[in-house]
């Protein structure tokens, strides 16, 4: 396209060529085609000479432009030259660390072999040990097994079992009977639940639920590694005519069959409110967590006058942590989905326990008002378990942290098993070694509560439970056994 200054300079050579004619036509008195012929000549002229300066001037400018685009680039080539030279000392610097790297490893590997022949060692002095004291362990065995038998009937029961058989037939009877109370008053309860039939087992349920006789331990959680108490769990007991305990999972099958675990929900939130108002007397950050059925968040009826009860007691919100077990979670219809949002959007927390395995999807729990996850730590030590899962068990409990969730070991019962736990960075721990369950201390004995003060507690936290619930309830302090008792620190 001609630029508008071309044009510019066209028409004023056209008006000069013919200026200069017309001046030699009328001055000089030259015939008009010799003017015009003058005219012409200097028109070609003016056009040569525009064409020759445009040549001369676009010859600079693209010299120039050329000037420009070779030191341009020898800049680039200057620029691809460092560049290839610092991703060669890059290259060199990765070689160097990965075969440091690789000799750190080895001498890694060596350390952890002989500190694996060391440990061998040492398990097999250790048991070598173990056999000689069993061997002459008579007179120092029961004392480690009263202090642990009121704590877990069944897991005694078990263990009671197994040892009968190996132990000699005329040494253990008259060493039996040096076992401190405790142990007497635990291990026949425990006889005689086994030895009941399910429906001997229901009637005695029944009588207990109808004369309140659904009794609460207190079993701490502690923080790990300072071992500062920060939760109780209640853990149920039910006591029969002789005044003998039962422990949970021996009734609590037969309680859903025959739909009686809602009101045994009931009775075991009703105290569990009662013990966290007195504890948080004393510590405004000690939590209970409370035990809640499958069956009693399906049924409409039995969770109205459940939620109905958390709804009167909401304060306690922050506290109180509602534990279900893990099945319950994969395995939750639409009723108990919309029934565990409306705990949820009341500010309940939830635990999961009864963990069987460690396929967890935290994301989703988090999302339902899980906070807390409760997992054996016989199964976060089982080696098995980081083939098993989609996660090794050293990085769970990084994992549900980074979704508001804590991971609490229960079931721990030696000190090794601590030791191994926080190099899982776990925070939390429960189990014997910690301390065992433990009954409530009755209210009679307590020197600070005032036997007003805990009718007027038990008043106020009854009025969303069931007639029968709030004829326990009253019945309560007239009993010297703990139903409506304080809970101390264990």
């Amino acid at each position: 396209m001609i630029r508008i200054s071309t044009i510019f300079i066209a028409i004023c050579m056209v008006l000069v060529a013919a200026s200069l004619g017309l001046v030699l036509y009328a001055v000089a008195g030259i015939s008009g085609t010799e003017s015009a012929i003058v005219a012409l000549t200097a028109l070609t002229f003016l056009i040569l000479y525009n064409a020759v300066s445009m040549r001369l001037r676009d010859r600079s400018d693209v010299g120039g432009q050329i000037a420009d685009l070779s030191r341009g680039t020898a800049d680039l080539a200057r620029q691809v030259a460092e560049f290839g030279r610092r991703l060669a000392t890059i290259e060199a610097r990765i070689a160097s660390s990965n075969s440091a790297n690789s000799d750190r490893i080895q001498s890694v590997v060596g350390e952890i072999n002989e500190l694996g022949g060391l440990v061998r060692q040492l398990a097999t002095t250790v048991s070598a040990h173990e056999d000689l004291m069993a061997g002459n362990a008579p007179v120092s065995a029961p004392a480690p097994v009263a202090r642990q038998e009121p704590d877990a009937p069944l897991d005694l029961m078990a263990t009671f079992e197994e040892e009968r058989p190996a132990a000699p037939a005329p040494a253990p009877p008259p060493m039996r009977p040096a076992a401190p109370a405790i142990q007497t008053q635990t291990a026949n309860p425990v006889q005689t639940a086994n030895g009941r039939n399910q429906t001997q087992l229901l009637a005695t349920l029944r009588n207990a639920i109808d004369e309140n006789r659904i009794d609460i331990f207190l079993q701490p959680m502690v923080s790990l590694p300072q071992r500062k108490v920060r939760f109780y769990e209640a853990v149920t007991r039910l006591r029969d005519e002789r005044d003998q305990l039962v422990a949970a999972e021996e009734f609590i099958s037969i309680a859903e069959a025959s739909g009686l675990i809602g009101r045994i929900d009931n009775m075991v939130m009703l105290r569990c409110v009662q013990v966290l108002r007195r504890l948080m007397v004393r510590n405004k950050e000690v939590g209970v967590f409370c035990n809640v059925a499958a069956s009693t968040l399906g049924n409409s009826t039995t969770f109205a006058q459940y939620l109905d009860f958390l709804e009167a007691n909401r304060a306690l919100a922050p506290s109180l942590v509602l534990e279900f077990k893990q099945s319950t979670f994969r395995n939750l219809g639409p009723a108990e989905t919309e029934n565990l949002a409306a705990l949820a959007q009341r500010g309940f927390r939830f635990s999961i326990d009864h963990v069987t395995d460690l396929r967890i999807e935290p994301r989703e729990l988090a999302d339902r008002g899980v906070r807390f996850i409760k997992v054996p730590a016989s199964l976060l030590l089982d080696p098995r378990q980081a083939s098993a899962s989609d996660i090794h068990p050293s990085d769970l409990s990084d994992l549900l942290g980074r979704f508001g969730i804590d991971l609490i070991a229960e079931r721990i019962e030696g000190e090794r098993a601590v030791i191994d736990l926080l190099d899982y960075d776990v925070r939390f721990g429960q189990g014997f070694l910690f301390a065992p369950p433990r009954p409530l201390r009755p209210e009679g004995s307590s020197a600070t509560a005032a036997p007003n003060q805990a009718q007027d507690i038990q008043g106020s936290n009854g009025s969303g439970i069931s007639s029968s619930g709030a004829t326990s309830a009253a019945s309560a302090p007239q009993r010297v056994t703990g139903n409506a008792a304080l809970a101390r620190r264990i």
